[in-house]
């Protein structure tokens, strides 16, 4: 099984703008600058484990559901 990272990060980008949430919000819920909300949705930084459920509770998915797209079967 591969992981990719970038699908991951255009599945929580694409999740964020059909619940029409804005960078600023997510990033206020997070408690981090919009700059730095920007950077994870660029793959600019480190995405832990933490920061993926804190992001997937604030757009209302589970984290499973979330990391889905980007599992692929060898």
């Amino acid at each position: 099984m591969q992981f990719d990272l970038q699908l991951l990060i255009e599945t929580i980008r694409n999740r964020r703008l059909a619940l029409q949430y804005k960078q600023e919000y997510v990033a206020a819920c997070l408690g981090v600058s919009q700059n730095a909300y920007s950077k994870l949705e660029l793959g600019r930084c480190h995405l832990t484990v933490q920061r993926l459920i804190d992001v997937c509770r604030i757009l209302e998915i589970d984290v499973y559901e979330m990391l889905k797209p980007a599992m692929q079967v060898a």
